[in-house]
């Protein structure tokens, strides 16, 4: 066990570092879900960051209906490996894995909601401060986003040129993290 001491920003480094790389695979995911362009400078580094850990994962575990079932389950164990080893460094013993992999999945679909809610309020400021932007990265956001809010504007009404959707989506989001997310989390009692 770390000293107490150290046990806080060597937490914080494991945290953030599992964080960002789940996050990789996340977009890596969800941009091969949606079909984004793969040619994209951005897409490409996702691939490059993501290939040596999910290719072998990917020869045992075969895709199901276009949904790569590697990246997730690679997701949910890096993230039950990253909590195990958060609660091994804060307690000095090991966590229980039931609570640990129910904890994992909670973790997992807040990311993923924080994640499009980071994407739509870009995409909506975006919109405000230069709407016939051309960059590679808000090319992958409108591919991101957009099948998300499509759905939400063909139930809106017409506003007159303004466009409610990106509310409505934030919304919806933030009812989802209540009713599914929050019950998930807390399972065990973690620094982070």
């Amino acid at each position: 066990m770390a000293s107490p001491y150290w046990a806080n920003p060597l937490i914080f480094l494991i945290s953030t570092a599992l964080t960002l790389y789940l996050l990789a695979l996340l977009l890596r995911f969800l941009l091969q879900t949606v079909r984004a362009d793969f040619l994209n400078p951005i897409s490409q580094f996702l691939v490059k960051a993501t290939a040596p850990v999910l290719n072998p994962v990917r020869r045992f575990v075969p895709g199901l209906w276009g949904i790569d079932l590697a990246a997730i389950l690679l997701m949910f164990i890096i993230q039950v490996a990253g909590l195990y080893l958060i609660f091994y460094i804060a307690f000095g013993q090991a966590a229980p894995l039931g609570p640990l992999a129910v904890e994992a999945v909670g973790r997992l679909l807040g990311l993923l909601l924080n994640l499009y809610t980071v994407l739509i309020i870009i995409g909506v400021i975006v919109s405000w401060v230069n709407p016939m932007a051309s960059h590679p990265g808000l090319h992958l956001l409108h591919q991101l986003i957009d099948p998300i809010m499509r759905p939400i504007r063909s139930f809106m009404p017409d506003m007159g040129g303004l466009d409610l959707s990106p509310m409505v989506a934030l919304i919806l989001i933030h009812v989802v993290r209540m009713m599914v997310v929050y019950p998930l989390r807390g399972q065990i009692p973690l620094p982070i």
